[in-house]
């Protein structure tokens, strides 16, 4: 990539497969994009390129490559696999840009520093956030490629009569009209997912289920 081809992928702004990062001081902060790329559907992350789209760059690029590489390889799991490249700007700065595909060996997890447990992130618009359990789970479920078979209940057709109300529901309001303990319908839910009844848009507080426009045809057993 040249120079003129990176100011045209600049001006794009930041979005749910494109994010800036101005420095590459704090590379465990950095490298949960690349995790939540590898999660959602892949991306680019440009190190040297400020928020606003400006393109100061980095004077030490080749250093700060290798410490950032070091961290992926240290704090990533499973293993990620992605390109890289350094564009020069001028004789004394250039940008790094790495190249993250959607994995199909998530969900990748980031084990942060002096943090008790690792977490997973996903790409939601123009921010990586932490994924809930359901959607770690349905990451897990995708990940195993197998035919998902569900009843359809009583407390499935309180929950699709809400959806058509509605347009959307959380694992709270589920829980409540369904008279059932979170956990329990959280499971139902992540099966209706995985199953193409559902989809599910992750929000930094509670997700959102929501029906798909196109619905297979249900399994009563």
């Amino acid at each position: 990539m040249n120079f003129r081809e990176l100011k045209s992928l600049v001006r794009q702004g930041e979005h749910g497969r494109l994010e800036f990062k101005r420095k590459a001081a704090y590379p465990e902060k950095i490298i949960k994009e690349v995790v939540a790329f590898a999660n959602t559907e892949g991306g680019e992350l440009l190190i040297g390129v400020d928020d606003d789209g400006k393109i100061p760059g980095l004077k030490f690029a080749e250093e700060d490559k290798y410490v950032l590489d070091k961290a992926i390889a240290r704090y990533c799991s499973p293993d990620i696999h992605y390109t890289t490249e350094i564009i020069p700007l001028n004789e004394s700065r250039s940008v790094i840009r790495y190249s993250i595909n959607k994995s199909p060996e998530g969900p990748h997890y980031v084990q942060e520093p002096g943090a008790p447990q690792r977490k997973v992130y996903v790409r939601v618009n123009d921010q990586s956030i932490q994924a809930s359990r359901e959607v770690r789970q349905v990451l897990k479920g995708e990940k195993k490629s197998r035919e998902v078979r569900f009843s359809f209940g009583e407390k499935e057709k309180q929950l699709m009569e809400f959806l058509d109300k509605k347009g959307s529901i959380t694992v709270a309001q589920f829980a409540e009209i369904a008279g059932e303990p979170a956990r329990k319908v959280s499971r139902t839910l992540v099966l209706l997912v995985l199953a193409g009844v559902l989809r599910i848009e992750p929000r930094t507080g509670q997700d959102l289920f929501m029906r798909k426009s196109e619905i297979p045809e249900r399994t009563d057993r």
